[in-house]
């Protein structure tokens, strides 16, 4: 279980987060745009070869909720971008763990070679590890176009593995190594739920950076990006109308306001569009299955809206 201090946070109220428009108190809920599809995101299938303790996709070897997408899926949702010019500037690739699709790597060719910025995010494992002669081509053919995101939950290998599991972390070491080695667009994502602050955190980093000969910067958050923990059982306020202004927060600095997410249901024929990464389950969030009908108002009905984007100020895109 993952250990991120000793002081036990309330549970969420249950009457939170239960109607769309309003919340527990009567207020009006907060509602975002789409401004502009900048980052459409692909979830290549819910299976990882680990499984994490308080993963938010709930990814193990064996759930297979999210069925893998194929070729074919990503190919008819970048016609439509052509298509419909929607002007989208990042294709992202999430899991699950993405290396373990068959088709990751096709899927990257096909999307760098129609000119998008790539970014794929990924635990740097052995799924990872039996692509690295695909991965060489796309780097000697696109270069910096082409950007990766491991993740490692804590500079330290006692409370990586606390997350990740035993022996997660030397493997995921060697893939590091091998990326920043051969070049790679490289940058990592960690946790803040240590119960640390941020300059310690970062700091922290830093030294296995330097000690692992890591060419990142990790006071640069672009290059280290520390992700709040994401428990939805966790009590967390629900965001009205009246806080953007309270809390100097603009809606089109949410993640739904610029991009969405094409997953694909287990038992489901095609693949259907949500607002944003964290939310890959909840029917309530379902946006059809084109990107042109995803332009409706998304809905800040889950405490993922409010805990990770609104008051965590996180995005998952690269820039």
């Amino acid at each position: 279980m993952l250990n991120v201090g000793q002081i036990k946070a309330p549970s969420l109220d249950p009457d939170k987060f239960q109607d769309p428009d309003v919340t527990a108190k009567g207020e009006q809920r907060a509602v975002v745009v789409l401004t502009h599809l900048k980052t459409l995101w692909f979830n290549t299938g819910s299976l990882c070869n680990i499984s994490c303790a308080n993963c938010y996709m709930e990814s193990t070897p064996k759930n297979d909720s999210l069925a893998y997408l194929t070729l074919d899926d990503v190919k008819s949702y970048l016609d439509e971008i052509d298509r419909e010019a929607l002007g989208v500037e990042e294709i992202a690739f999430t899991g699950g763990e993405p290396f373990m699709n068959p088709d990751l790597c096709n899927m990257l060719e096909l999307s760098l070679a129609r000119g998008y910025r790539v970014l794929v995010l990924s635990n740097a494992m052995k799924p990872l590890h039996q692509k690295m002669a695909p991965l060489l081509d796309l780097k000697k053919n696109y270069g910096s176009k082409l950007a990766i995101r491991v993740s490692i939950d804590h500079y330290t290998p006692e409370q990586h593995e606390d997350v990740r599991g035993k022996n997660t972390w030397q493997p995921m070491l060697t893939g590091l190594r091998w990326l920043t080695d051969n070049g790679f667009n490289l940058t990592i994502a960690g946790r803040s739920c240590w119960n640390e602050q941020d300059d310690v955190s970062r700091a922290g980093y830093q030294a296995l950076f330097e000690q692992e000969n890591i060419q990142l910067d990790a006071e640069e958050p672009a290059e280290l990006v520390l992700f709040p923990e994401m428990d939805s059982g966790v009590d967390v306020p629900e965001i009205t109308t009246r806080c953007w202004n309270i809390l100097g927060v603009k809606p089109e600095s949410m993640m739904c306001a610029t991009s969405r997410m094409v997953v694909k249901a287990k038992g489901r024929a095609t693949p259907h569009v949500m607002p944003c990464t964290l939310l890959p389950y909840d029917s309530a969030f379902e946006l059809g299955h084109d990107l042109a009908g995803s332009t409706k108002t998304v809905k800040l009905n889950h405490p993922h809206c409010a805990r990770f984007c609104v008051l965590g100020g996180a995005s998952c895109s690269a820039g």
